[in-house]
């Protein structure tokens, strides 16, 4: 008589968890989850900055560089060259660059760019002994002024730097269109 009840005695003890009681299996998926996700952000986090991280840098407003002392400047155009650090995204490089460097009679310093406006070859002062007194490229036959003007075949004028000098030093700038060319009628 008694054989009954103990099934179902027993039957009552074997009871699966009520739903406050964690099974072993959900406490292992639980801890490997989270154990996954936590070295899963650890290898993301990295990533994720290093591809960010340059966007969220400030652009500088252009660095003025010391090219040559003020002293030097003649009339005549001469020919600096000068390095530039940059840094591009994640990549940091040193540029050599070449400005045209000439002063007015009134002593204003100008500076231009040595980059033809019509195929970007360098156009050099003088070395052309048809054109003299001109900036002449190579490659092509683009002449210009000696304030940058072109006279033929180049669309625009040679673009500027723009300059400033500070304790006797020509310092250059960031490169714009010309300005100065305009003046020439």
């Amino acid at each position: 008589m008694s054989s009954q009840n103990e099934p179902h005695e027993l039957g009552s003890e074997a009871q699966p968890p009520s739903r406050n009681e964690m099974s072993r299996r959900q406490f292992l998926t639980y801890t490997l989850g989270g154990a996954s996700a936590f070295m899963g952000m650890g290898a993301l986090l990295p990533m994720i900055h290093f591809a960010v991280d340059p966007i969220l840098h400030k652009k500088g407003a252009g660095e003025f560089i010391k090219v040559a002392e003020a002293g030097q400047i003649t009339e005549e155009p001469q020919e600096f060259t000068f390095e530039l650090h940059q840094q591009d995204g994640w990549y940091a490089s040193t540029a050599t660059l070449t400005a045209w460097i000439r002063k007015e009679a009134n002593g204003d310093i100008y500076a231009l760019s040595p980059i033809c406006k019509h195929l970007g070859c360098t156009v050099g002062w003088n070395n052309n002994k048809a054109y003299p007194d001109e900036y002449h490229c190579p490659c092509h036959g683009a002449r210009y002024t000696k304030l940058g003007k072109n006279l033929i075949v180049s669309p625009k004028p040679l673009d500027q730097y723009k300059t400033k000098i500070e304790n006797g030093w020509v310092l250059l700038g960031d490169i714009i269109p010309n300005t100065v060319a305009r003046k020439e009628a």
